[in-house]
């Protein structure tokens, strides 16, 4: 990887990535006693369903989306950082089936640590990504902060009819999932030294892919919800679906899409603590078929920072969906389970032996 600072951006932060998000649980009981919000008609989609985005109806053939997402450094080349984190943050848009329009960067530096060419890196890979989006970075706020943090508050458009939200998931739906698992595990290997240039190169490879194609899936009706997994690892974001929806989800461990190097080194032991925090939130909700191998677990709690996109659609348009993912790039798009009927939780089989 090319980096031409001495520094290493991930010693700089206590976390990394979307591994830096508050854990579910905690989350859940720092929201529990607000006041509630000025009920707004016009707000098609607020907090009240963690749903990727805020959506704001304009009139039946528009709509504002607004969202932001920022965190510490996941990788030490300053140009990769920028890059990632700006991805990240564009996938809520994307999730929510909008197409971005604009962006403004959150900056928070440790002037006194990091040389002024590191920050302008930084910047530059953000718009880079933005650069690839098709929109401007028009602004942002900048503060002078004991450790890097960077991201966007990124704004878009959307068809009121064409939002997908993340709780709107029909019983029988087929789920799909876009890009493959394993970001927490590489990351945590990089931060240990112990990530090779191939592992860093998939790790990159994936973070720095838009997930454009949420705009074009959501012109298909029969994609009933649709969400990105992130800092939540897969079982927490569907979790999100299924208590939004009244429903629970069964999934296959097998079929799922993990990064080579990430799987090897989950065999091998490697988890994160972001990984524990999610299982002690939400493993309550989960049932594991009695074959599934505690690397597999650690697996589907991994927090994935700029992940893919999870989809929740009728089997009749399953095909079309993964061949709109594969045509548009994500080559590891592929079927993973799907919406039943029964309390919101989800359960995990395996065809494969422990």
């Amino acid at each position: 990887m090319a980096d031409d600072s001495p520094i290493r951006l991930t010693t700089l932060s206590h976390g990394g990535g979307c591994g830096c998000k508050i854990a579910p649980a905690v989350l859940k009981s720092i929201l529990a006693d607000l006041p509630p919000t000025f009920a707004d008609p016009a707000l098609l989609v607020g907090n009240d369903s963690s749903d990727d985005a805020a959506v704001y109806k304009i009139d039946n053939g528009q709509a504002v989306v607004a969202t932001t997402d920022f965190f510490m450094p996941i990788v030490d080349d300053p140009f990769d950082f920028g890059r990632i984190a700006a991805t990240n943050a564009l996938s809520d848009v994307y999730a929510i089936g909008a197409r971005p329009i604009m962006a403004l960067a959150i900056v928070g530096m440790p002037i006194d640590k990091l040389p002024v060419a590191v920050i302008q890196q930084i910047l530059a890979g953000g718009a880079a990504a933005c650069n690839d989006a098709g929109i401007a970075i028009a602004g942002g706020h900048s503060i002078d902060a004991p450790e890097p943090i960077y991201g966007l508050a990124a704004m878009g458009l959307v068809v009121p009819k064409n939002i997908k939200r993340n709780d709107t998931a029909e019983e029988g739906d087929v789920l799909i999932l876009g890009k493959p698992l394993g970001i927490g595990i590489l990351s945590g290997a990089l931060q240990r030294g112990e990530l090779n240039g191939a592992g860093y190169r998939e790790m990159l490879d994936t973070t720095t892919q838009l997930n454009k194609v949420g705009t074009a899936l959501a012109d298909i009706a029969g994609v009933h919800a649709m969400t990105d997994v992130t800092g939540f690892g897969l079982l927490g974001h569907l979790l999100e679906v299924c208590r939004g929806s009244a429903l629970a989800a069964s999934i296959d461990l097998s079929a799922l899409p993990i990064l080579p190097t990430a799987r090897r080194l989950a065999a091998d032991g490697a988890s994160t603590g972001a990984a524990t925090r999610n299982w002690q939130s939400y493993g309550h909700e989960v049932r594991l078929a009695e074959n599934i191998p505690a690397w597999g677990q650690s697996m589907l709690c991994d927090p994935q920072t700029s992940g893919g996109l999870l989809v929740a659609c009728a089997p009749r348009e399953a095909n079309s969906v993964l061949g709109m993912f594969h045509d548009s790039g994500f080559m590891a798009a592929t079927r993973i389970g799907e919406m039943v009927a029964g309390d919101a939780q989800v359960r995990v089989s395996s065809n494969e032996q422990a």
